[in-house]
């Protein structure tokens, strides 16, 4: 969680410096955006609610915002992601070098590539909270947007070689276009532009056709990344957008565009978050590429845990500190930290930036606190058949349970109840049982009450409670350890514990 000494909360002192810098906006433009060249995987998430949390302290402070995200869809698709079927890889060796929205997907034939992807990560962001207005690049550039800001580009190409040579090791060639062109045959950008005019473009493709076009009525020009990415904050007057360590670097595409925005198109760049990259804990990922396919889905993340506590993960992180997104037993340890920051929130006990981090986490806040059931007791009850009759909020973290169980679980996690006493026993292991049977048959207890009607037992008996726990838990779950024993027995039903310690001559 965030330092507690912080004063204010980050996406605050963000919104603060822009409203300072951008005085007297009507409405201010959040940006992010992404090239849907694969499963759109869980470090990609980090950019979208980013800016999602900077939206959110703009509306707070009563300003107006417009939020927009950009789908690069009109970028070259590269290279074919290694867990495409066998069978198809082939046949997509041949689309590289085509726009990625207009190839089909490989798994869905209702849907190009990109919006295949495209349309998986809308609908799991809704559920996150994250809502922002979507735009396809590849409409945009269909539709000439961007005609008059390529022009100025390429007037200006020797300011922009200027500036990219700053930090290039080798430097860009005199003829080098800021732009580049699908060839309108074989729809690849194997293409060299020959001649420019005004808005005329005289190109040809390796695959032998060449032609010459006005841009602002054929839609199959693109502004290159380092120019694109300016040109379009000034067009969309952007003016906050977070970018990746990658882009942060010096030299990198940030650095380069504040400059390109400045010389050519005589405006300023947006305030800026860096942020930093995550990584998977429980989980092997050799590559966590969208490109490459082996990557963390939002929605594979979100069948772990709820869309509030996935929220929390990044909300209570600066973004610019990496973290681990667990998929191991720390689940638990987060669902936990959650439950306890929510219920100091609604006894009054959080600070200022707790409050703020459990807000920002939050879909909505209600005037009562939520009712829930801590995480750990919810793996005792699925795996003894309790959950039946939840509803709501705890019946959807009980779903998470379940995912959990099957997919990530330490095995010392997962236990079966058993139906008969299947190992030998002592003489003082069959009376500290036998003493818990009558106990159990006497009484109806709470967990605490229990759990001291264990030592209570083992003091009469004469048996060192970690025996006593151990014969326990391999009498009822066939196991040396398991969940807290008084916990296990409550969620079991005392009738089912009796009936099996009956066994017991």
């Amino acid at each position: 969680m965030e330092n507690k000494k912080e004063k204010f909360f980050w996406a605050d002192e963000t919104a603060e410096k822009i409203i300072k810098e951008r005085k007297g906006k009507k409405i201010y433009i959040c940006a992010s955006g992404i090239t849907p060249s694969g499963k759109i995987h869980i470090g990609n998430f980090r950019e979208i609610i980013t800016t999602d949390l900077v939206v959110k302290a703009l509306e707070k402070k009563g300003k107006k915002v417009r939020f927009i995200y950009s789908w690069d869809d009109f970028d070259r698709f590269r290279k074919v992601p290694s867990n495409l079927p066998e069978n198809k890889k082939k046949e997509f060796e041949s689309y590289i070098g085509m726009p990625l929205s207009e190839i089909p997907s490989p798994f869905d034939k209702k849907k190009s590539y990109a919006e295949y992807f495209e349309k998986e990560f809308e609908k799991t962001s809704k559920k996150v909270g994250v809502n922002p207005e979507f735009i396809y690049q590849n409409i945009m550039n269909k539709k000439h947007k961007y005609a008059p800001l390529m022009k100025k580009a390429i007037d200006n190409r020797k300011k922009i070689i200027k500036i990219l040579n700053r930090y290039r090791k080798e430097p860009l060639k005199e003829n080098w276009m800021p732009v580049e062109v699908y060839c309108n045959k074989c729809k690849k950008d194997y293409t060299k532009i020959k001649n420019v005019k005004n808005y005329e473009i005289e190109y040809e493709c390796s695959c032998g056709f060449n032609e010459k076009i006005d841009y602002r009525k054929k839609g199959y020009v693109k502004m290159k990344w380092r120019v694109d990415w300016p040109a379009r904050w000034h067009y969309e007057k952007v003016d906050f957008e977070p970018g990746g360590a990658d882009h942060s670097a010096a030299g990198g595409s940030f650095e380069t565009g504040k400059q390109i925005i400045k010389e050519v198109y005589n405006d300023i760049a947006p305030a800026y978050n860096l942020y930093e990259w995550i990584t998977v804990k429980g989980i092997a990922l050799k590559d966590f590429h969208s490109s490459k396919g082996n990557t963390m889905s939002i929605q594979e993340v979100e069948d772990i845990y709820e869309p509030e506590i996935l929220r929390y993960l990044f909300v209570s992180t600066r973004p610019n500190k990496a973290f681990q997104i667990s998929f191991d037993n720390d689940v638990i340890k987060i669902y936990d930290e959650f439950d306890s920051l929510e219920n100091k929130y609604y006894e009054g006990l959080a600070n200022p930036q707790e409050k703020r981090i459990y807000e920002l986490s939050k879909l909505d806040i209600t005037k009562e606190k939520p009712k829930r059931i801590n995480f750990r007791h919810l793996i005792t009850l699925v795996q003894t058949g309790k959950i039946g009759k939840l509803k709501g909020i705890e019946k959807i973290r009980s779903e998470k349970v379940v995912k959990w169980l099957e997919k990530y679980a330490d095995d010392d996690m997962k236990f079966e109840v058993q139906d008969k006493v299947n190992i030998d026993l002592t003489e003082k292991q069959k009376q500290a049982l036998v003493a818990l049977k009558e106990s159990l048959a006497v009484k109806d207890f709470n967990e605490d009450e229990l759990f001291n009607e264990f030592y209570n037992i083992c003091k009469a008996v004469g048996i060192e409670g970690k025996e006593f726990f151990k014969t326990a838990y391999n009498i009822i779950i066939n196991k040396n350890k398991g969940p807290r024993l008084a916990s296990l027995i409550l969620a079991i039903g005392k009738e089912k514990i009796i009936k099996l310690l009956n066994q017991i001559k």
